[in-house]
């Protein structure tokens, strides 16, 4: 009896060892850790439209005191109340508001006439600009430098008021320099990469990218494959090469 007890015992301690075995991680350099994997759920609370989502799209906050520091809950914030008082017609104080929003947050510029869904997210927020004729929908995701702006041809058309921005519906990602410009409509689901240009209309559930960095120069060699690009390079001198980029 005592020995199956200690067989059950020890079979317990292996699969408890074995479900936090961490051996199969690289090494860290000396004086970096991370901390050991939990399954603690993640916090909730009564702001699920401002706090919770900054717990559910970005693993790097730990805590309900890093989440105010975000500059994406300020935006929004500052932005719900300019837009009330754009709806009111109130003048001058919604800019007002909006740039004020814009200084403390590192440059997410967001027009007060912008139609914000719920659970809105901006990561790291520098560099956002929203036009007034923006709308987006629920669950949205933006990283950084993100453009949601007009592309002027409205100047050839009846007035300002008419729609010149982006709409993006509900559950879409733009990543990181992305530009969508003009009165286009981005599809429910859908995912923008990085640094992509969008003129035109997204289907829902699609993914758009923008062709990433190639290869020119290997080693110091030019590849054959872009001697077009590369054609009068003198690969033995790297300040010309530089002046060239």
């Amino acid at each position: 009896m005592s020995q199956r007890i200690s067989e059950e015992t020890g079979n317990t301690e292996h699969a408890h060892n074995s479900e936090h075995d961490l051996s199969h991680l690289p090494q860290l350099p000396p004086g970096v850790y991370i901390p050991a994997p939990t399954q603690t759920p993640r916090r909730k609370t009564r702001w699920s439209d401002a706090i919770d989502i900054i717990f559910e799209k970005d693993p790097a906050c730990r805590n309900i005191f890093e989440a105010l520091l975000y500059q994406s809950l300020w935006a929004i914030i500052y932005h719900r109340i300019a837009h009330a008082l754009y709806n009111a017609h109130i003048p001058f104080l919604p800019r007002l508001i909006s740039q004020f929003a814009r200084f403390i947050t590192g440059g997410i510029e967001i027009h007060p006439g912008a139609q914000i869904g719920k659970r809105f997210f901006i990561d790291h927020g520098a560099g956002v600009v929203l036009g007034e004729t923006t709308v987006i929908g629920n669950n949205v995701m933006l990283y950084h430098q993100v453009t949601l702006g007009a592309t002027g041809w409205w100047r050839r058309g009846p007035g300002r008021l008419q729609k010149r921005h982006p709409t993006i519906e509900d559950d879409v990602t733009i990543g990181v320099g992305a530009a969508i410009l003009g009165p286009i409509t981005i599809g429910r689901g859908s995912k923008i990469g990085a640094m992509a240009l969008v003129l035109e209309s997204v289907p829902p559930n699609s993914v758009v990218a923008s062709k990433p960095a190639e290869l020119l120069v290997k080693g110091g060699e030019a590849l054959e494959k872009h001697q077009e690009l590369t054609q009068g390079w003198n690969s033995n001198d790297p300040w010309e090469m530089d002046y060239q980029i």
